[in-house]
This record gives structure tokens, sequence and C-alpha cells, in this order.
């Protein structure tokens, strides 16, 4: 499966993706851990990223298409992959789909995980106190959850459109949600 994660911040991607990619043994592609990996690494794409993000700046599109491209050519992702945090942008979608289509593939579903705003703040609030990141007061958060709709929001009526898009109540216990995932993605298989 070929499969795209979406939501919010706190929605809970990071610990859904990793229990889709191993019940489905495909790879977890964020490109966050990407860019992140290449700085910590020091090499060449690290340096031109940290040197973006510390002029508080965003990574290009043409930068960011490059490193999704070469991770998706790589022999674990030939049979599918979870991509979180790619794409981003309507530019991002339409590099994609060329990526895919020169190899005669196709994105299979976009999964979006639902939660309510207060509760999105609720859990970052909390995961602020227990892992000390004190840049997530609630305004901050509130500002995260604006430009998420925003950004995002073109993105989710275009896969919509497509048929793409699968909604996914974010609520509950984890072991809900992944069960309302597979759940989905049963359908989708079919």
């Amino acid at each position: 499966m070929r499969l795209i994660i979406i939501g919010p911040p706190g929605a809970g991607k990071g610990t859904q993706a990793e229990r889709i990619t191993q019940r489905h043994e495909i790879p977890h592609i964020s490109t966050g851990d990407i860019f992140r990996a290449n700085i910590k690494n020091e090499t060449e794409l690290g340096k031109q990223v940290k040197s973006i993000l510390d002029a508080g700046g965003y990574v290009s599109d043409d930068l960011t298409n490059a490193i999704v491209a070469d991770r998706l050519k790589q022999d674990d992702a030939q049979n599918g992959f979870l991509l979180d945090g790619y794409p981003r942008t309507p530019a991002q979608v339409q590099a994609l789909d060329e990526m895919l289509a020169a190899e005669g593939k196709k994105i299979d579903a976009v999964l979006e995980l639902e939660v309510d705003d207060e509760e999105l703040i609720a859990r970052l609030l909390k995961r602020a106190q227990t892992s000390g990141r004190t840049d997530d007061t609630e305004d901050v958060i509130r500002d995260r959850q604006a430009i998420y709709v925003r950004e995002t929001q073109p993105l989710t009526t275009l896969y919509r459109e497509r048929d793409l898009l699968v909604a996914v109540d974010g609520e509950g216990e984890m072991d809900e949600v992944t069960e309302r995932i597979e759940g989905a993605l049963a359908k989708v298989a079919q």
C-alpha cells in the first residue's frame, strides 16, 4: 500500500504511523525525520536544511521533492510506504503524482486523523508538561492549529475530490484508533 497520513499537530500521526508500518511491513517516511537525521549527521543536505531553518525559512518544495523522490527509489519502498509530513503543498502533491506515475504507481489512500480542536490542545499541553517543551503554550498551539487548517485544507479537498481521502476518528485510546484505521484500510484494499 502507498499511503499518506495527515492530521493536525497532536492527532497521533507518529504513533499511528508506526503501527501501520509495522502491520503492513512498509516504511514510515517522514520528511521531518529525514531532515533531522541529515542535520544531525551534518550531511550536505543537512547543512542546507539547517541554514534554511535557522533563518526561519521553509525548506523549498524543490528540495523536499528531491529528498522524497530519492527516498521512494530505495528498495524498501518499492512495495509501499507511508508518507508523513509530505506532501504539504499542492505543488508537492503534483510532484508526488509525477514521481509515482513515472513508475506506474499511485497513492492508494490518504488517511486523515480527525480530532476535536479542544482535545488537540489538551493533548499538546499535556505533552508540553511531560516533555518539558516550554514553547508549547496554548496560544502557540492554537496558532499552529490555524496554520495547519489553512495550509492543509487545499490538500484534503484535493484528495477528497480524487476519492482518496479516508477520514478516521482520531479520538479515544490508541488501540481504538488503530482498529478504526485498519478497518478503513481493509475497505481501501478491496
